[in-house]
């Protein structure tokens, strides 16, 4: 089987996940015998452009000519099964689904954001959940609250593109959704069921947990979006000391936050950035890892580090949390507003509770075992708990977490297992492209 992979770098000096997880599938798949031809283009090549070049960027996003007539010779010479789709933007644009589709070859996305809808990508705006272009047939808002590249102009650009590209986006043969979130942003885009498959990223495997720790960690971009705010007025709610330690790892705005905290509270201590062997060890020091995200975060992949080291999670019921953690119950898609509004449960239909974005569903029953006894608001599910982006919600959840990590311990390295392990997410993949290449 032969495969071109498809991506537009993000900035070096900008980590991107993005960047990490399609170098590591197209490992894993070269490692399962798969042929994989890259086609890469990096955001770091603009600089060094010949003017002539440059002036063309403005309208790359809507179309790319030199990326066209390079992916095009790649097609013609190697006759690949399949073009696999990350990011296009802005050096290849969506056009490459035309490309891919005027040679024959079907095309399969990887959605990790929201941009086929959102010009910023994350349904987040000034400190708030928003759709306010949902629905839209020109993002109008997302150029008025310059939501692309703090950009009125450039906003318009990505509007605009959006907008002339709704129907190549609906010509991808199959999207692969991170989470039963993003099926659902989909199928509300107007992507039919058959063409959307669930498949998370996976991480390498680490080895055999470690004995569980104490306490708590946070470990991620110090930033509003990732509920650093949230987290620390919820633990401020017990006494110091009450629920073990809680660590913060990491680094960016909100720095300053965490410091404050670290010195008012004998229980917080801020670990600063980490490199990967301290990222171990942190994992290996705790017994709860959370993700208090207030916007929907699609994949926050500490999350599958925490299972892949057998730490339950327990995180806000946004986004791809619920899904990670095993207690992904129907959900309406992201609403306007503060995060516990735009999060709100989707009320029961007839037929049973409402599934993803206007289906009905089997019933989900009101009580599981897990959820006996636990108070209004946690959901318990296989691998942690999810509540509302709410502070007393998130206070008493946090002594729940802390006498329920051990029972969950293994249940969460299971889930990795099972559901993030390299070889199961490769096989998935692969099963993707042969149902596209012998249907």
């Amino acid at each position: 089987m032969r495969i071109v992979v498809a991506h537009n770098r993000y900035r070096e000096a900008q980590p991107s996940g993005e960047n990490t997880i399609v170098d590591a599938e197209i490992a894993q798949l070269a490692a399962a015998g798969v042929e994989v031809l890259p086609f890469l283009r990096s955001s770091d090549e603009i600089p060094s452009m010949p003017k002539t070049v440059k002036a063309l960027l403005p309208i790359s996003p809507i179309y790319a000519p030199r990326a066209q007539q390079e992916l095009g010779r790649l097609l013609t010479e190697h006759r690949p099964d399949v073009l696999h789709l990350h990011n296009p933007y802005p050096l290849l644009s969506p056009w490459v689904v035309r490309t891919a589709h005027r040679h024959g070859v079907p095309v399969v996305q990887t959605v990790h954001n929201y941009r086929q809808v959102c010009s910023s990508g994350l349904y987040f705006r000034d400190g708030m959940i928003c759709q306010d272009c949902r629905g839209r047939a020109l993002g109008v808002p997302a150029v008025v609250h310059r939501c692309y590249r703090g950009s009125r102009a450039q906003s318009a650009l990505m509007a605009t593109t959006l907008a002339v590209h709704r129907g190549t986006w609906k010509s991808v043969d199959r999207f692969i959704a991170l989470t039963s979130a993003v099926a659902d942003h989909l199928r509300d885009y107007g992507i039919p069921d058959e063409r959307i498959v669930v498949k998370p990223n996976g991480i390498p495997d680490p080895g055999t947990p470690a004995p569980l720790g104490q306490g708590f960690l946070f470990l991620g971009r110090l930033s509003p979006e990732k509920g650093l705010g949230l987290l620390l007025e919820a633990w401020r709610r017990h006494p110091d000391g009450a629920l073990g330690p809680l660590r913060v790892a990491g680094d960016g705005e909100l720095r300053p936050l965490v410091e404050a905290a670290a010195a008012e509270r004998a229980d917080v201590t801020f670990l600063g950035p980490l490199d990967r062997a301290g990222v171990r060890d942190a994992l290996a020091a705790s017994a709860v890892v959370l993700a208090t995200s207030t916007w929907h975060d699609v994949l926050p992949t500490v999350i599958i580090e925490a299972l892949a080291s057998g730490r339950p999670v327990l995180g806000t019921a946004l986004g791809g949390i619920p899904y990670l953690v095993g207690a992904d119950t129907p959900r309406e898609p992201a609403g306007t507003g503060p995060a516990v509004t735009a999060s709100a449960p989707a009320p029961p239909s007839p037929g049973g509770p409402a599934g993803p974005v206007g289906q009905t569903g089997p019933a989900v029953p009101a009580v599981t075992p897990r959820q006996a006894g636990l108070p209004a608001g946690i959901r318990a599910g296989e691998a942690g708990w999810v509540v509302p982006p709410d502070p007393a919600a998130l206070a008493a959840a946090l002594p729940v977490a802390a006498a329920g990590a051990a029972a969950l311990s293994s249940s969460a390295r299971t889930r990795y297992e099972r559901t993030f392990h390299p070889d199961v997410v490769t096989k998935r993949l692969i099963d993707v492209y042969t149902s596209l290449t012998h249907p």
